[in-house]
């Protein structure tokens, strides 16, 4: 059903659905949205091309709306050979061209550059992409947050994520973009406290080895 024909009660940050269900306010605004919020967003999410993707997209997102990302996602997967990392390592000068050629993708010359610089610094982990991004999820699970008003746009995990990405040759994911990463893969649950959607609890995140060597 289309948001526009759903009767819908406001609860502080929270909307109560025709389905009963409250959710994110957000993930009640449009249907594109609605789906991201009930079967994506915040589950956790362990491959290295997944979040290799995930990655990419929220690059691409950096001043834009994200449903705009959203309704481009599968031209995205087309464009960026299903974001295989190593796939996208290999991309050379003709690739650039293309993709910089490519309506159904954002075209931007220095997001394109970096998310191919990206797949290649992916390579580079001994651990792989997924090991280094799970390292900096807080341990254990905290309160989910009441309110939008309790929710920052970074925090000192995405803050030192995004320097060590950095420090490792990754482009276009600093501290926001990163939180952004940690939550909508799992690493952090920021749901609000009274969404119906429950996540399994995440494992406690290793050591960081190498992180500073």
């Amino acid at each position: 059903m289309s948001v526009v024909a759903r009767r819908v009660w406001s609860v502080a940050d929270l909307v109560i659905g025709s389905d009963g269900l409250a959710r994110c306010a957000w993930g009640a605004s449009t249907p594109d949205y609605a789906v991201y919020h009930d079967t994506e967003w915040g589950r956790p999410l362990r491959g290295d091309d997944e979040l290799y993707e995930r990655m990419t997209l929220e690059a691409f997102q950096s001043g834009l709306s994200w449903l705009t990302i959203l309704r481009k996602r599968e031209a995205f997967r087309a464009a960026f050979a299903g974001f295989s990392i190593a796939a996208v390592a290999e991309f050379g000068p003709a690739d650039e061209a293309r993709l910089l050629a490519d309506a159904g993708i954002v075209r931007n010359r220095a997001k394109i550059e970096a998310a191919i610089a990206n797949a290649r610094a992916a390579l580079e982990l001994p651990d792989g992409l997924a090991a280094l991004l799970w390292s900096f999820a807080p341990a254990g699970r905290r309160p989910r947050p009441e309110s939008f008003a309790d929710l920052a746009a970074t925090t000192p995990e995405s803050t030192a994520m995004a320097k060590e990405l950095k420090r490792r040759g990754f482009r276009f994911v600093g501290p926001t973009t990163a939180h952004a990463l940690m939550q909508a893969t799992g690493m952090v649950d920021d749901h609000l406290s009274g969404c119906f959607v429950k996540l399994p609890r995440t494992a406690t995140p290793r050591a960081r080895s190498g992180a500073s060597g």
